[in-house]
């Protein structure tokens, strides 16, 4: 049903594992991870523009606040005289509350593609995403744009030791069809590459939290939902990254902290951007209002 988004998915990582394994090698475990990392960094800066726009409407919201709470205030009684006139300055200040929307919309079906193009690349199980395929069918079986030699790469390619398609919970059928492509590995081997994964995910996970609770109005920080969602995103999140590891394999682990890389990089330098916008508009708006006098 995602064909057309699985099949560009595959494409970028396609480019960017023959990029990275002319230098490197096809087979070589850093080649396959860099295309992954690069993969992410790829969709993320497509997805940009939308992100921006997203804060943009945000801050637009808060600064429309007063007006928007004097408005609930004054038609407490008239839903739809509310309705209207919510609308009404919405247009006049060029706000489109859809904007807000629109990235997380574009970005859900985006990674569900790239978990889905990753996990295919081992169908062995019988679990989520696998078809119950033997080892050779799967070795011999294109995943989308990949031929089957490179389904093979995949599968052979070690970062410190571990297959990038493994996880430390995967049965030991699973492990067995690698005899094939480098060995049988340990789950001790797997585990090592992918518990300091999981915990460089977890910290990125709560440090992007409090980067965005940091941000918020006192007001919004004060509603009870509002911190229970904070909570959650502060704590419990990290800890489902924890929880949640062991059963992600390794090149999925990889994406993650690719992710929460690219998302405290991009907090950090957007708002910094955004601010500074901010500074010349005000400095702006004092000269003029100085000029005036």
């Amino acid at each position: 049903m995602l064909d057309f988004v699985y099949y560009p998915v595959s494409a970028i990582l396609w480019f960017w594992h023959k990029a990275f394994g002319a230098a490197l090698g096809p087979d070589n475990g850093f080649a396959w991870a860099l295309a992954v990392m690069f993969l992410v960094f790829t969709l993320r800066l497509l997805l940009l523009g939308p992100a921006i726009r997203q804060i943009r409407t945000g801050l637009q919201m808060r600064e429309l606040q007063p007006q928007i709470k004097a408005l609930q205030k004054k038609y407490a009684g008239d839903r739809q005289r509310m309705a209207l006139e919510m609308q009404k300055l919405q247009q006049e200040h060029g706000f489109n509350p859809l904007m807000g929307c629109l990235p997380m919309l574009v970005q859900a079906p985006v990674f569900v593609g790239l978990y889905h193009v990753l996990r295919s690349f081992n169908r062995t199980g019988t679990g989520h995403g696998g078809l119950g395929m033997t080892a050779q069918d799967n070795a011999n079986t294109a995943n989308y744009i990949f031929s089957p030699a490179d389904v093979q790469s995949f599968l052979s390619a070690r970062l410190f030791g571990a297959p990038i398609s493994t996880a430390i919970t995967s049965p030991q059928s699973t492990l067995e069809s690698f005899a094939a492509h480098g060995g049988v590995p340990t789950v001790a081997t797997i585990a090592a590459v992918a518990i300091p994964l999981m915990v460089i995910a977890s910290l990125a996970t709560h440090f992007n939290a409090r980067a965005s609770v940091a941000r918020q109005e006192p007001d919004a920080s004060a509603n009870p939902q509002t911190a229970i969602m904070n909570k959650l995103m502060l704590w419990v999140f990290p800890l489902g990254v924890l929880v949640g590891g062991p059963f992600l394999m390794i090149a999925i682990l990889l994406y993650w902290v690719s992710n929460n890389i690219w998302t405290y990089a991009q907090q950090h330098l957007v708002f910094a951007g955004l601010d500074r916008e901010t500074a010349v508009k005000q400095r702006a708006l004092a000269q003029e209002r100085q000029n005036r006098r």
